[in-house]
């Protein structure tokens, strides 16, 4: 039976350290760290992350606004938005709530953030330092997953990492990530073809696809870590990628959904905002 990766443990833990800090800093610079969240419509799930972001934010002593837009904004009234939060100091980090509807070009807009209060590290700066293996602002999801590797102290050194998705919000940066702790990694998709083959190879598995329960006993191999980044929808109920108590009999390490990768990336992003106001008020 695997050991549970207890991520909401861990970002208590992170969230209580942040506190700490931010207490301090502020009581250095008479200045409180502030998180931006830009929502544009009313999606329902979209609202609901950022009420959490704002709940943790709170909790940690870090002010938060959320700046809320119709649907039906353009995308130069977007950008304008995003200008106006690069231009105040008081804000130092934005974060834009994605999805955003699809007549406008969410490339264009979160590159339009000031790299330097980019805290999910979507922006164009950010993703060429990571690949460099500079300083940067690392997406939360993937920064949120190397802290419970190492909180669990899972080696990665030498080992297959296999990562299921492609995206430039989690695949492609933790297999950035991977790389720098020198783990062999095997990206798959949806165009992978004998998919199964690979995944049972891996030592560690981190399935971020998106598709419910996709990943179940068949893809992995006995004694592997498993890492679950996927939130589906299905007739009302949230799935992650991984088929839990299919997979929890072979793994080593399991992450629950929830209570794994979720409240990490919450923990990251409020590490990543400290970390931008910190580089913004001077400190060294």
């Amino acid at each position: 039976m695997a050991i549970i990766l207890d991520g909401t443990t861990l970002a208590n833990k992170i969230k209580s350290r942040l506190k700490i800090e931010i207490e301090k800093y502020i009581n250095k610079y008479q200045i409180e760290p502030h998180l931006a969240v830009v929502l544009v419509g009313a999606d329902p799930a979209s609202e609901t992350y950022v009420r959490f972001k704002e709940k943790a934010s709170m909790q940690v002593g870090m002010k938060s606004t959320i700046i809320k837009k119709p649907a039906d904004i353009n995308e130069q009234e977007l950008i304008e938005v995003i200008e106006e939060l690069n231009n105040d100091p008081s804000v130092h980090g934005i974060l834009l709530q994605l999805p955003i509807p699809k007549h406008i070009n969410s490339e264009k807009v979160i590159n339009s953030i000031n790299y330097r209060k980019d805290v999910d590290g979507f922006a164009n700066e950010n993703v060429a330092k990571l690949s460099k293996n500079q300083d940067a602002l690392v997406p939360c999801t993937p920064l949120g997953i190397t802290r419970i590797l190492d909180e669990y102290n899972i080696k990665t050194e030498g080992e297959h990492c296999v990562i299921i998705g492609r995206s430039q919000i989690v695949g492609k940066p933790m297999a950035q990530l991977m790389l720098q702790r020198n783990s062999t990694v095997t990206i798959c998709h949806s165009r992978t073809m004998n998919i199964r083959e690979i995944t049972n190879q891996a030592d560690i598995l981190i399935a971020a696809i998106g598709k419910a329960h996709m990943v179940d006993e068949s893809f992995v191999k006995d004694g592997a870590v498993v890492i679950d980044v996927g939130v589906s929808r299905v007739d009302g109920k949230l799935y992650g990628d991984v088929n839990f108590e299919k997979v929890e009999t072979k793994a080593s390490y399991i992450t629950p959904m929830p209570g794994g990768v979720g409240p990490m990336t919450i923990a990251c992003l409020l590490e990543n905002t400290l970390k931008c106001y910190l580089d913004l008020v001077g400190e060294k």
